[in-house]
């Protein structure tokens, strides 16, 4: 969605650059508050006209896994104030870019049929790596779908190595 890219932008430039010193960290509780901001439930409750913001804070920073420090209970107060709970998770994105373009890594989701070990993801992470010529932060997604192999994007590429895709393009070429 444009309109909410462009709402979150300054919220993660912003917070990118007074977080320099600390990027990993930031991210961490900023992935949080994401996680949290993507419940419907949640944005319903601070959408009630009667509810203030205060209340807002204290639900919000009540369901996260660990504790804010004291910049991201301002920026989290910050966000409310302005109405902007549900650009969370578009700052988060935003905020991922900015950090991955400083570090030259990338994000990569690993799509897969079955669920991959601590082992095997780093031989797997290793070898990505090598291919895509960049260090990645992997996530695993489970995708039965897939039958079998893996499918790993990484920005705007895609290595699609699944038997569901090895089988599409079976059924193109003997349809053509």
């Amino acid at each position: 969605m444009a309109e909410l890219a462009t709402i979150a932008r300054p919220y993660a430039e912003a917070l990118f650059q007074v977080s320099r010193a600390d990027l990993a960290a930031t991210q961490s509780w900023l992935d949080g508050l994401a996680s949290a901001a993507g419940n419907d439930e949640l944005l319903q409750f601070a959408a009630n006209p009667k509810v203030g913001a205060e209340q807002v804070f204290q639900l919000v920073s009540g369901v996260l896994s660990q504790s804010l420090p004291a910049r991201g209970a301002n920026f989290l107060r910050a966000v409310i104030d302005n109405d902007r709970l549900a650009a969370l998770p578009e700052v988060a994105r935003q905020f991922r870019q900015l950090a991955n373009s400083v570090t030259g890594s990338a994000d990569a989701l690993i799509q897969s049929a079955f669920p991959i070990g601590g082992a095997e993801l780093a031989d797997l992470t290793a070898t990505l790596e090598k291919r895509f010529g960049r260090k990645l932060e992997p996530s695993v997604q489970v995708d039965p779908s897939l039958i079998g192999g893996v499918r790993v994007v990484v920005g705007d590429e895609v290595l699609d190595t699944s038997v569901k895709a090895r089988l599409e393009q079976m059924k193109m070429a003997l349809t053509a």
